[in-house]
């Protein structure tokens, strides 16, 4: 296999946003392992005195990540994060005004492999978000597994990251006074596996618990959001689309659910084919649920 190497006439600002990614990308790949594994050279050579107090520490702050988290603004402030925005770049565009005394739920699709328009716009502040939406914070949910990695998810934590876990998502719906969204990226390893470009296929049919999650809590105002984000061009664009009136229901009948869930495929299906031709998405293309 042939390497080619980038050109010397690159800019700099290119180079560093390329690190940034590569930063990002290897975080996912190798930084849990590692950590790890310095965990388990630390038990076996018996240095007590450095992971003792992290075991405590990890027995008395295991559920943390299932009742809101622990971000940290000097982390989500981080340089590296402009960079890593700067790459693609990530936009994110509001079609519709929010009532923050409310809180929501935003579908994220598609899935993809790593949900870089996702982390960008919601675990960074170098996104518009704070802008496009005051008096809002974001709850990105992802996969329980990244949280029971000693000390990486203590990183991953602080840039604002929670369990897409019942319980977690339940704690950010039943919050008070409003404000919150659980942002929850649909479709699952399935959908990013079978990702190809030019074709916009969405594996969401089955996927009916975050649809059962606001009924149940009402989103404490009312609401549900879709989220799309077309990747037939090389920028993620995350389109916030128009609010699904839902109605409180703590106990919903499988029947509601399904009509709700073919309300919230409807809504998507007109937020992309309002929006795909904006973003060079041939107007032939259309979406494509499983």
């Amino acid at each position: 296999m042939k390497i080619e190497f980038a050109p010397l006439n690159i800019p700099l600002e290119r180079r560093l946003q390329t690190a940034a990614v590569l930063k990002w990308v290897l975080s996912f790949l190798l930084l849990a392992q590692v950590l790890t594994a310095i965990l388990v050279i630390l038990i076996i050579y018996n240095y007590w005195l450095l992971y003792v107090p992290y075991l405590t520490w990890l027995y008395f702050d295991w559920h943390t990540p299932e009742q809101g988290g622990r971000r940290s603004q000097w982390v989500r402030s981080w340089t590296i994060w402009r960079y890593f925005k700067d790459y693609f770049p990530i936009h994110l565009i509001k079609t519709w005004d929010l009532d923050p005394s409310h809180n929501y739920i935003f579908g994220y699709h598609p899935h993809g492999i790593l949900v870089a328009g996702a982390f960008g716009n919601f675990c960074t502040n170098y996104s518009d978000f704070e802008e496009l939406f005051p008096g809002f914070t974001a709850y990105l949910h992802v996969l329980p597994f990244w949280f029971r990695c000693p000390f990486f998810r203590e990183y991953l934590m602080s840039s604002g990251p929670v369990s897409v876990s019942k319980k977690s998502v339940s704690y950010v719906l039943s919050k008070e006074g409003g404000g919150n969204i659980s942002v929850i990226v649909l479709g699952g390893a399935e959908e990013a596996l079978d990702a190809h470009p030019g074709k916009f296929t969405l594996f969401i049919r089955q996927r009916k618990g975050f649809v059962k999650m606001a009924l149940t809590h009402g989103c404490t105002g009312g609401r549900m959001l879709v989220m799309w984000t077309p990747s037939y061009v090389h920028i993620p664009h995350s389109c916030v689309g128009r609010p699904i009136p839902v109605q409180q229901t703590l106990y919903p009948t499988p029947e509601q659910i399904e009509e709700l869930h073919q309300t919230y495929m409807e809504e998507l299906r007109k937020l992309f084919e309002e929006h795909k031709g904006k973003y060079g998405i041939p107007e032939h293309k259309t979406l494509r649920f499983k």
